[in-house]
């Protein structure tokens, strides 16, 4: 038990995984300790479980269209249990993979809550090597260095009421095997609420979401934030901006909300609180160790290390983006500093994704976003109601905006709202994090018929040069 490792890794989700197994691969004695199961937030109770739950929604919402395409369905229903069932055979494949991968580069995995003592010491609570799963252990560890990948939690505002039968966080939404609620409503417009008002509208729940700022997911671009709404109000779901609850009441299950100067009252069978995640620093340091932070979050410098020499930060702990693929590149990079080597990922591009239906996806800045920057735009945008793909799959009302600099020519950004916008970012982020300029990316034949092919019409109308959009009237 103090066999001592040249990298511990404390916590399993994206970041943590990705830097062990990183390490392991540049040769460093490495051991990870997760006090849950491995693959962390979002392989188990956020990005996989959601997204998995949304395919299953889609597809179910989808076949109510059917008639249109010549496919007669009747009797038509789902089985949530089943819906269920799939999710998790879906999470507990991808979860022994990462248990394999871990494995075989013979990283050590310790079960159990990690506090750092000192520098180079971590005291483990769980089940120590050698002893029954049956029993509670503590031990501790000798590190060379410590990465912090602990993540974050749902934030619970003070709210009167919150703690209520039938207000929920995502965490307990996500396991649901009963029948859907028939009424949902949703406290926060951001990414997580959105993403479960798409799913519960699509299995036929009424969802109603209250939002504090002016307009939903408030930190995309403004266009793209509209887009949505307007594709969710069409479905139904309402939207209340510039809202701000005041408290819960059980009776019924009422969230009462101030709007526009009024007191309005909106009942519902539950509530979910999507309003956002917070650092998870819990337990994670013995009272006599200090280390520099900013509320929960952890402080660290360019090279992720923070106020104590050898130990690092990623990912959700440090407040940056809270994305999975941004942690990983960042546990990525971290281990890479620590063996002296030049990070090898570009981490100032980082492509953000909402899976509504349509999707979508952005990455690099925004048209105001450039300008506040100091740059001289030209943008392009396609309607993909003139997309063939997109005509014949029926789907929602979207476009591909593309941002470039005026004088060098290269792209800046790019918003798409769309279906599979999900899959196409990476272009964009490619051609950013490669200097491309709009004459490079408009150069590439894209195949016919497919949505990929509306990035050229996007491209091309920068300079008014779009096939398919009608010239402007002179």
């Amino acid at each position: 038990m103090n066999e001592k490792y040249d990298l511990v890794v404390i916590g399993a989700g994206p970041g943590g995984y990705t830097a062990a197994i990183k390490a392991a691969k540049l040769g460093l004695k490495t051991a990870i300790i997760e006090d849950r199961e491995v693959g962390g937030t979002c392989l188990n109770r956020g990005c996989i479980p959601t997204k998995t739950l949304m395919f299953a929604s889609h597809l179910y919402y989808e076949a109510s269209s059917f008639e249109k395409l010549g496919i007669n369905v009747t009797g038509l229903s789902y089985d949530m249990e089943k819906i269920q069932d799939r999710k998790e055979t879906v999470v507990d494949k991808i979860r022994d993979g990462i248990g394999s991968l871990l494995k075989g580069n013979k990283i050590t995995v310790l079960n159990g809550t990690a506090t750092i003592l000192n520098q180079n010491t971590i005291r483990i609570t769980g089940n120590a090597p050698q002893v029954s799963e049956e029993e509670t252990a503590v031990w501790e560890i000798p590190a060379e260095k410590i990465l912090i990948a602990t993540g974050s939690k749902p934030f619970i505002p003070e709210i009167e009421g919150i703690h209520n039968k039938n207000v929920i966080t995502s965490d307990e939404l996500l396991t649901k095997r009963e029948q859907i609620y028939k009424k949902l409503l949703i406290i926060g417009g951001g990414v997580i609420g959105i993403e479960f008002a798409t799913i519960y509208q699509e299995l036929g729940c009424e969802v109603e979401i209250i939002e504090v700022m002016d307009r939903i997911l408030y930190g995309m671009d403004k266009e793209v934030s509209q887009s949505v709404a307007m594709n969710l109000k069409k479905r139904g779901i309402k939207i209340h901006t510039k809202s701000k609850v005041l408290r819960i009441i059980e009776e019924g299950l009422g969230c009462e909300y101030e709007e526009a100067g009024k007191v309005k009252m909106a009942n519902a069978d539950a509530i979910l609180i999507s309003a956002g995640r917070k650092a998870n620093t819990e337990k994670l340091f013995d009272s006599g160790f200090q280390i520099d932070r900013n509320g929960e979050k952890i402080k660290i410098d360019t090279n992720f290390e923070t106020s104590v020499k050898g130990i690092y930060a990623i990912g959700d702990v440090t407040g940056g983006t809270q994305l999975a693929h941004a942690a990983a590149a960042q546990g990525i990079a971290a281990v890479e500093v620590m063996c002296n080597l030049t990070p090898t990922i570009n981490l100032n591009v980082i492509p953000a994704c909402i899976y509504t239906s349509p999707e979508v996806a952005v990455v690099g800045f925004s048209e105001e976003a450039a300008i506040k920057n100091g740059y001289m735009v030209k943008t392009g945008k396609y309607p993909m109601s003139g997309n063939a793909k997109t005509l014949l799959s029926l789907d929602e009302r979207s476009y591909i905006k593309v941002i470039s600099d005026s004088e060098s020519d290269k792209i800046l950004g790019a918003q798409i709202v769309c279906a599979r916008a999900t899959d196409m970012i990476g272009e964009f982020a490619t051609a950013i994090v490669n200097g491309l300029t709009v004459k490079e990316m408009a150069s590439v034949i894209r195949p016919h018929p497919t949505y990929n092919e509306a990035i050229t019409e996007a491209i091309e109308d920068i300079e008014g040069m779009a096939i398919h959009l009608m010239p402007d009237r002179k």
